[in-house]
């Protein structure tokens, strides 16, 4: 759990930058206010500063020692001490935090370690969002290049040594986020210097990851231009979320300006809108609104391509993930940019029309939010739910939370936002407007998280403007309580008002709801239903939020008299801004809804009280009654019915549990009076729990009264069945109840209902019940009716013994009784607390309360364990009725100790085994206990009664010790199943029922947390309810009992009784094996060593003479993760894990091998290299050591000591020796099992796989080992294979480090250096390509540099390029280290051996069982080939060739392909051979170049292409000089016969252009121009050949290189297109087609034929072209040749008679929509739409133009200027009216999405168009030659005047009613009109239906009756 999850939100820091003297104070005073809720006294926080000397002084030693496994277990420690939430100091954290940042980077430590070190790294400088950061930038600054050179490692791997499942990358990005504000801002033009080089098109999505997580937020406009200027030229979603988080965060960052953390230079300066530019701000506005990812138009798929983009990149970037969520930072970037920067709008509220001038509220953000919102508002409706949805609902939630945090932010002192730049009323009333309507339509949505959202911000609307949206719910509210028949409301409404419960009962916040709560909760009533669980608990979560913030007293006239003077104090009067007093917005005070004085809304609630007592009578009977259909107990674990029945009982305890505690005195007795009743008169069986529960819910609130009135009555009930021999029969396992036995255990549920809270009342009542405990104990023989004992001797001994709060009433216990309080209690409702205004009232056991649980245990507990002794004298001898006393007697002794978990403090043990290994272990660096004061009862072993009780504690667990030993001797098998199990259940109790455990912790914590965000508006808020703080001080309490039971040390008797869960977990029962390895687990994660302590046991259990079930045992504790952990991290059983995992084999049993594979399985990702090199690390670490000295200063020079370190240096080297010795004998032993002969071929690949594992970069593994490897890899069995040749591909690339590397860092951070290796400077850019770029170079001039990649250039050159020296002919290059010669000279043997090769290629060539029909290269086959090629260089060339000739032309393809593996291998390995081998090898393969070419079929292409592409990628052309030549040579064919040959020869020449990138440019032209003179071919996937190839060229030419990133930089500052993606190099190519176009349009030859036309096969070719490029990265290219293109694309979408074309073109229309395109173009775009809808002929166009204009107006909606939104208006009235219908309706749906997201203010001049043309309109009869157009002209305004209506989907505008009218004249007209009318109309009674009650106010009866008149039609009388 974080250090900051309990926390009470801190005010925000006035003291950043200094150590200033209040930070310490201020935490002192947070430490107090928890200290002070506790009953017992805690330690100082100087007692506690000591404590944290004594872990960091462990800390050092460890890390000097480098003793990194056990500094991670005293991490342990320190995030316990941070747990308590003592100060801690700025210096020390900060070097706290530097210590461990160091400790990430330290090279070669196991990831594991690594992620401990990185969670507690962000632990200390809790950056989490919305709590208060502890260290300022002042306080810590750290070097980032460290971090960013580990990191490239893991950027970019080693092909060979690269494992997928590491993760290490995103580790250390994270430790990047976490500390980049700490990084100092002067080095971000370095930073950027550093990353911008490395940034080119392939590495794009890893280098912006690395960007955003390492550039501070400080000095942000020295990035910012750049961001913005690579995130428009990309297409990627990965990007968009990065760049949209950054965005998002330094809105947040920045809001206060110059007087933010960062000063007047570090902060950004405010722009237009907020800290971002008008083109920004469009620019971030586009990509919120294609985040929403609603569907716009006919397209219902995904509404961009970027997602598609991405899933092109490399897959090495993809690796890289982080969960960002896109909706809360496109909130943050909205909500922190609102304020008043601009005229306000007039809305025309005062009758006038509205202006379109001006911003909403004065805000242009504000402005923005509300087109987004207004453009999407429609999908929020639940009848158009989709995907979308919980975006959509998800972003309006975040907005509201964010608004609220920063409008509470700016309300305190403290706010440094300058009060110009903070929110203004106006912007929070119309920002709440905005988005009421959206979250009142998705309430009643489809699922419950898109509801949940929902409520989450309609609860933040309620609190920050109560009156624009409490009536609104509360309408909707009775609606949805009164209709019975429609669930789904119910339940929506019932939450829902749970959510806003605190407004709803609290006067301050909302005057006007109090009332209402008690008929809502009258209403709520029949909700309680069995037969609906879903609603019931919906129900009951009502009540509750409600009743927790009152008290149920009636407090009406007739109970008090008359005082209705108002006591509310000034403050307390809820603000109604003056400025929207005057005129609040229509729909506020909304008839219904009267707005009453403040002593007429008391007057009002204080009647209501007057139907508490009936409320609370119908809810109990209500319950009593649903209790009384509950299905019957039974089952494995007596649970009633099912998970539903469970759920619906637990609510319903929740909220009686809250009813009872809030009820007045008279009614409290008027319920008890009803429950005594009940329970009196009759005996459920199928509700005995559940009454038992109910009688608690009354105990809890006062246990004095329930108690008298229950005990007596239930004791008489006990005595009285018991005397007639219930529960008598003897049983001792669960079973159906016995129905006579019914009244016993509904009296003994009662009873123990009663206990748990009553504390001292327990004391009037001790001798009953001592006798009453005796007696149950004595006669109760069933399993039910003894269990049922033990459940009420631990509930009593609970009330007794423990420390709990009491009364969790909402207010303190002395004003609940006060008059005062009383007279005024309705004011009072839901009332908040300060942390130090509560009392917190605790039971702390007295006197009297001890003595009674020591007489428990003389008289109870201390006879049953006499009895289980004397039963074990003779268990040989035992019969059913001696088993079924052991079980009961040991079984209440378990409860009397179960329920005392804090009565004994256990102090100091005495350890008798300690597990130390004493030669390379320090005793005292063994991890203890964070010793702190807890609720114990008795802490001083001195004390008599302490001895007492510990006496009786150790007689327990020494019988139950014994008892396991006996039962164990005499198994008697099956019969003695329940007694072993009832021993393991108390072993349980004994080890593990002391403090706390795990589970209980974590509840309590998430119990507290739920509770506390509950109530809070935001979430720094000091004030809540008294219940979270009682919660609050719980969790406090038991976060320090926690301490106690963590780290435990273990005496005699603790180890005798793991010993005993060893053994009953090797039992032959699979239930006694299963119940022991739960608590064996348990216990392991309790007490110190434990594991290390188990080991052998279960090793031993593993050996030949053991039976089936032990082994099966002792494997399944073997795989339990953290036994697995422990076990293969631990020195000595690491070895000893695994070789007895191998020597299992003698087990026939399948079930024990199945095991057996599934532990190996999981053993292997704890096998990986670093493993061995972080418990043997010997490198010295500069850095840590720095940050080691720093730290120790802060702390007295005792801090370490001095002896320990000594111990611990010298030990040091003894572990580095014995770690490596085990390892060696690790291998050896595993080794020499998979070479035994008798070995089965399962556990040589086990071996195999271990082996794998366990190989090391940093020391060479023997030779056997790696001859083992080769032999295996041409093993029969496929599985051992794959491993094999990994494990050879690893050895070799090992051989090869080692030998490269000088140093350990090298070695470990992968910067070895090839011998051959020579950096290129970069001077001249044009001077490198033309030496090292081309394509190709004349014989003899190929200069003696090899350039194999070039992973730069894109924006700015990198000073040198990593090149190669060509090897000479000659000797070899290299010498590989003389350790591994061995090792090559082993391998080398095998390899000689008989005919290695050809059984490779032999099994490689087996038919694959994968039955897939073309098959692919399998690149583990290449990398192993390869990595023999570059070990072995040509010593086996002959023998491979001679291998690999026949393959090639082999008819079968599956040899082939194993042909083709073993060349491609082959030549890749071939790098750096020398020449007279290397020639002699590309020689032999370019004679067979036509041979392979002519051999491409169909079904083997795609591997052969693999082959060529595997030749080419990354290497320089001058190393493969004759294929590249020889692919150029091959003829380009575009108008053949075989399609196949012809693509198979471009697809090949593809290959040639994506390997050779940038080499290939000065081929480019002449190659463009060749395709796009043969666009015209009649073949489709040559066309499609064509288009890749044209858009790979088309990438590779952009390059916008820049000299230096200060240059590129600057660029971004002052240049418009600083990536010149608006730069069409082939404009001039593109015009000249698009110019020849409408010929050959002309020349289209008539159908069948169609699909030969010039026209339709070079715009099919073109279209697809621009398809690819809009789905792929670079999508914004493209832009510059659509303007071009894009009035013939409308053109084409008309052509019904090619329905390919048709397609392509739409879709291409669309996908426009689908990019961002620059600014600039979208007008150009838009009137391009607009023209071609003018001018066009064929209203087919126009059908075809129209949607697709609408979704590119929708998508750039907030970029288009306010002259093209008119001209786009202008165009749609005119199309309203066209010739052609289909036109005519496209236009009417076009023009209300129009006017609805921007033209609100020409709404009434076109009413008013529209109806003067009605009436100047009139219909002439049917002949008359007129009529056709006449008809048409009315048409076009009834279309007109419904889009209208249909533009204002959720209300009512005043203009509206009239329109009725002048509709319903027109109801009876001719189709089209009458058609038109019905159907908006329809569509007007669908989406008003909501609102309707409050709607039909604003129309008079003859609207109203219009209106029907519409919908129906002419009336037949009328």
């Amino acid at each position: 759990m974080e250090d900051d999850d309990v926390s009470v939100p801190d005010s925000p820091s006035s003291e950043s930058g200094t150590y200033s003297p209040g930070s310490l104070e201020k935490q002192r005073a947070s430490l107090q206010s928890y200290l002070n809720a506790l009953p017992y006294e805690c330690e100082s926080p100087e007692q506690m500063q000591a404590r944290l000397e004594y872990i960091v002084g462990r800390i050092c030693i460890c890390a000097e020692t480098k003793n990194w496994l056990v500094l991670t277990t005293w991490d342990g420690m320190l995030q316990c001490w941070l747990l308590m939430r003592y100060p801690m100091s700025k210096p020390i954290r900060a070097k706290l935090t530097r210590l461990y940042y160091e400790l990430c980077l330290v090279p070669g430590i196991e990831p594991r370690v690594m992620r401990s070190w990185a969670d507690m790294l962000s632990r200390l400088i809790c950056n989490k969002p919305d709590s208060r950061r502890k260290l300022d930038t002042a306080d810590l600054q750290l070097p980032w290049q460290p971090l960013w050179r580990v990191l490239q490692k893991e950027l970019w791997p080693k092909k060979r040594m690269h494992d997928s499942s590491r993760n290490v990358v995103n580790i250390l990005l994270f430790v990047a986020e976490q500390c980049r504000r700490y990084f100092p801002p002067t080095e971000i033009p370095e930073m950027l210097s550093t990353f911008l080089p490395k940034l080119t098109k392939d590495s794009v999505l890893t280098m912006v990851p690395v960007l955003t997580s390492f550039l501070p937020p400080s000095y942000s406009h020295l990035y910012m231009p750049v961001v913005f200027k690579l995130w428009e030229a990309f297409n990627s979603s990965v990007i968009d979320d990065r760049f949209i988080e950054l965005c998002g965060e330094l809105s947040e960052e920045h809001i206060a300006g110059q007087f933010s953390e960062y000063g007047p230079e570090g902060t950004a300066e405010w722009k237009t809108v907020g800290i971002w530019s008008d083109a920004e701000w469009t620019f971030l506005i586009g990509k919120a609104l294609g985040s929403m990812n609603v569907p716009v138009g006919a397209t219902r798929g995904a509404s961009t391509t970027a997602g598609h983009a991405d899933t092109m990149a490399d897959k090495q970037s993809l690796r890289i993930k982080k969960l960002i969520n896109r909706s809360s930072a496109l909130a943050k970037l909205i909500v922190y940019s609102l304020s008043l920067d601009g005229p306000v709008r007039d809305t025309g509220g005062n009758g006038g029309a509205p202006s379109s001038e001006g911003f909403v509220a004065g805000s242009r953000a504000l402005d923005s939010l509300d087109k987004l919102i207004t453009s999407v508002e429609s999908f929020f409706h639940p009848s158009n739910y989709g995907i979308w949805s919980l975006n959509l609902t998800h972003f309006v939630q975040r907005l509201m939370a964010e608004f609220s945090k920063r409008w509470k932010e700016e309300q305190l002192p403290s706010c440094k936002t300058p009060v110009t730049r903070r929110l203004t009323p106006e912007i929070r009333r119309n920002f709440i407007v905005i988005l009421r309507t959206p979250v009142l339509l998705s309430m009643f949505s489809k699922d419950p998280f898109t509801i949940s959202y929902s409520q989450a911000a309609i609860r933040a609307m309620a609190l920050l403007e109560p009156t624009l949206v409490m009536p609104e719910i509360l309408e909707r509210a009775y609606s949805g309580l009164e209709v019975v028949n429609e669930t789904h409301r119910t339940t929506a409404v019932m939450t829902m008002l749970s959510a806003v419960a605190l407004p709803l009962v609290s006067e301050k916040i909302y005057l006007g709801g109090q009332k209402h709560i008690v008929p809502l909760l009258e209403l709520c009533i029949p909700g309680i239903d069995l037969n609906d669980p879903v609603k019931t608990i919906c129900a009951t979560m009502f009540i509750t939020s409600v009743v927790q913030h009152l008290k149920i007293a009636d407090v009406s006239m007739h109970q008090v008299g008359v005082d209705l003077s108002s006591d509310a104090p000034a403050e307390d009067i809820m603000d109604v801004d003056p400025a929207t007093a005057e005129h609040l917005p229509s729909g506020v005070d909304a008839p219904g809804m009267p707005t009453l004085s403040r002593e007429e809304e008391r007057a009002l609630t204080r009647e209501s009280t007057a139907a508490w007592a009936d409320w609370v009578t119908s809810l109990f009977r209500r319950v009593l009654a649903l209790f009384e259909n509950l299905p019957e107990e039974g089952g494995k674990k007596g649970t009633t019915g099912g998970k539903m029945e469970e759920a619906v009982l637990k609510a319903i305890k929740s909220a009686l549990d809250t009813v009872c505690l809030h009820l007045s005195d008279s009614l409290f007795d008027l319920v008890l009076k009803l429950v005594f009743e009940y329970a009196s008169t009759n005996a459920k069986s199928n509700a005995v729990r559940a009454f038992g529960q109910l009688v608690s819910c009354l105990a809890r609130a006062r246990p004095e009264k329930t108690i008298d009135r229950f005990l007596p009555f239930c004791i008489a009930q006990i005595q009285e069945e018991l005397k007639h021999g219930a529960s008598s029969i003897r049983t001792t396992s669960t079973h159906e109840a016995v129905p006579s036995d019914t009244t016993l255990h509904w009296n003994m549920s009662i009873l123990r209902g009663c206990f748990g809270y009553g504390g001292a009342t327990i004391l009037k009542y001790k001798d009953q019940l001592l006798s009453l405990m005796t007696l149950l104990v004595e006669k109760t023989k069933s399993e039910r009716g003894y269990t049922g004992t033990g459940r009420l001797i631990n509930r009593i001994l609970h009330t007794a013994a423990t420390i709990y709060t009491l009364n969790s009433r909402f207010v303190n216990p002395d004003e609940w009784d006060s008059p005062e309080f009383n007279r005024n209690l309705t004011t009072q409702w839901g009332k908040m607390y300060d942390a130090d205004d509560v009392e917190v009232v605790w039971h702390v056991p007295n006197h009297d309360e001890i003595e009674f649980v020591l007489e428990i245990l003389d008289k109870i507990a201390s006879p049953a364990l006499d009895k289980v002794e004397a039963l074990l004298q003779n268990v040989g001898k035992w019969d059913s009725v001696a088993r079924n006393d052991f079980c009961r007697y040991l079984h209440a002794a378990r409860s009397v100790w179960g329920g005392l978990p804090t009565f004994l403090l256990q102090g100091a043990k005495e350890v008798v085994n300690p597990c130390m290994n004493t030669d390379i272990e320090v005793p005292e660096l063994l991890v203890t206990a964070l010793d702190v004061k807890a609720g114990f009862v008795l802490t001083d072993p001195n004390d008599p009664r302490y001895q007492r009780a510990m006496a009786h504690r150790a007689r327990f667990g020494q019988i139950v010790h014994r008892a396991a030993n006996v039962l164990r001797h005499e198994s008697e098998g099956e019969d003695h199943i329940d007694a072993v199990i009832g021993v393991s259940r108390a072993i349980d109790v004994y080890l593990l029922e002391y403090a706390i455990t795990r589970s209980n912790f974590e509840s309590l914590t998430k119990a507290y947390r739920q509770a506390r965000d509950s109530n809070r508006v935001w979430p720094k808020q000091k004030e809540n309810s008294r219940v979270v703080f009682l919660k609050r001080a719980q969790v406090y309490n038991a976060g320090r009992l926690y301490m106690h039971a963590l780290y435990r040390r273990r005496d005699a008797l603790d180890d005798q009784l793991l010993v005993d869960l060893i053994e009953m977990s090797l039992s032959q029962y699979t239930r006694v094996r299963r119940h022991a390895q739960a608590i064996l687990h348990n216990a392991c994660g309790y007490f110190v060593r434990s594991t290390r302590f188990m080991l052998p046991y279960l090793f031993r259990a593993l050996e030949k003479k053991h039976d089936p079930d032990h082994m099966k045992g002792a494997l399944y504790v073997l795989w339990n993760k953290g036994t697995a952990a422990y076990a293969l991290a631990d020195i000595n059983f690491h070895g000893q894990y695994l070789v007895s995992l191998l020597s299992c084999q003698h087990e026939e049993k399948p079930s024990v091998q199945k095991l057996v594979g599934n532990v190996a399985q999981d053993a292997l990702v704890y096998l990986n290299e670093e493993s061995c090199h972080t418990d043997a690390f010997t490198e010295p670490v500069t850095g840590v050591l720095k940050a080691l000295n720093e730290l120790k200063q802060e702390f007295p020079p005792s801090i370490v000591d001095r002896g320990i370190l000594q111990e611990a240096i010298t030990k040091s080297s003894a572990r580095v020796t014995l770690k490596r010795q085990r390892y060696a004998e690790t291998v050896n032993a595993l080794l020499e099992t998979a070479e035994r002969p008798a070995t089965h071929w399962r556990y040589v690949q086990f071996a195999i796989r271990f082996l794998y594992g366990l190989l090391r970069r940093d020391s060479a593994p023997p030779p056997a080992l790696a001859a083992f490897f080769l032999k295996q890899s041409i093993s029969p069995h496929t599985t051992i294979r794959v491993t094999a040749q990994k494990a050879v591909v690893k050895v070799c690339a090992h051989v090869k480090i080692r030998t490269f590397s000088k140093t350990s860092d090298q070695l470990w951070l992968d910067e070895w250096e090839n011998p051959l290796k020579a950096d290129i400077p970069v001077t001249d850019p044009a001077d490198f390509l033309r030496r090292h770029a081309q394509p190709g170079y004349p014989a003899g001039q190929e200069g003696e540099l090899r350039v194999d990649k070039v992973e730069t250039g894109f924006l700015v050159w990198t000073s040198t390029v990593k090149g190669y020296r060509a090897v000479p002919a000659g000797p070899s290059p290299f010498a590989w280290e003389a350790a591994s010669q061995p090792i090559l000279q082993a391998m080398s043997e095998v390899m000689s051996r008989d005919n290695f090769f050809t059984v490779l290629a032999l099994l490689w060539g087996q038919e694959s069982m994968k039955n897939s029909t073309t098959p692919e290269l399998r690149a583990e086959n290449v990398t192993f080939m390869k990595s023999l090629a570059k070990m072995f260089e040509h010593e086996n060339l002959q023998a491979i060739l001679d291998t690999i000739d026949p393959l090639l032309a082999d008819g079968d393809r599956y040899k082939q392909r194993s042909g083709a593996e073993l060349l491609a291998g082959l030549s890749r390995g071939s790098k750096h051979w020398p020449q007279q081998h290397a020639d002699r090898l590309w020689s032999w393969i370019a004679a067979r170049f036509d041979r392979i070419y002519a051999q491409m079929k169909p079904d083997t292409v795609s591997f052969w292409e693999n082959l060529l592409s595997e030749q080419l990628v990354d290497r320089d052309p001058r190393r493969t000089a004759p294929l590249v030549k020889w692919i150029l040579s091959l003829p380009l064919e575009f108008h053949g016969d075989s399609a196949f040959a012809m693509s198979k020869s471009l697809s090949i020449f593809n290959i040639l252009v994506d390997c050779l990138d940038l080499r290939f440019l000065p081929l480019a032209d002449r190659y463009i121009n060749l395709f796009l003179d043969n666009a015209n071919t009649g073949y489709a996937e040559i066309r499609s050949q064509i288009a890749q190839n044209i858009y790979a060229i088309l990438s590779i030419q952009w390059r916008p290189t820049y000299s230096t990133a200060q240059d590129f930089i600057a660029a971004c500052t002052t240049a418009h297109d600083p990536l010149r993606i608006r730069e069409a190099r082939y404009i001039a190519r593109i015009s000249q087609i698009v110019s020849q176009l409408p010929a050959w349009r002309g020349e289209r030859l008539p159908p069948p034929r169609v699909s030969q036309s010039q026209y339709d096969k070079v715009g099919l070719t073109i279209l697809q072209w621009v398809w690819d490029f809009a789905h792929g990265p670079q999508a914004p290219l493209i832009f510059p040749y659509i303007i071009v293109l894009l009035p013939e694309i409308i053109r084409m979408s008309e052509l019904n008679d090619s329905s390919e074309l048709q397609t392509y073109s739409s879709a291409v229309l669309y996908v426009l929509s689908a990019v961002t395109p620059p600014p600039e173009f979208i007008e150009v775009i838009a009137d391009n739409f607009i023209n071609a809808i003018k001018s066009s002929t064929s209203w087919r166009i126009r059908v075809n133009a129209l949607p697709t204009l609408i979704v590119f107006f929708y998508r750039n909606l907030l970029s288009m200027s306010s002259e093209l939104v008119s001209r786009l208006m202008g165009v749609l009235l005119e199309c309203l009216s066209d010739e052609n219908i289909e036109v005519r309706e496209m236009a009417s749906k076009m023009l209300s999405g129009v006017v609805r997201c921007s033209q609100r203010q020409s709404i009434i001049p076109l009413k008013d168009r529209f109806v003067n043309t009605l009436r100047r309109t009139r219909l002439p009869k049917r002949g008359d030659p007129s009529y056709q157009d006449s008809l048409r002209v009315l048409h076009s305004a009834i279309l007109g005047i419904c889009a209208l209506i249909e533009s204002f989907p959720y209300s009512v505008e005043p203009w509206m009613p009239p329109l009725t009218e002048v509709l319903a004249n027109h109801a009876t007209d001719p189709l089209p009109i009458s058609k038109t009318i019905r159907k908006c109309a329809s569509e007007f009674k669908k989406t008003h239906q909501d609102t309707w009650h409050k709607d039909q106010l604003a129309f008079n009866e003859d609207q109203l009756q219009s209106l029907s008149t519409m919908l129906v039609g002419t009336s037949y009388y009328a």
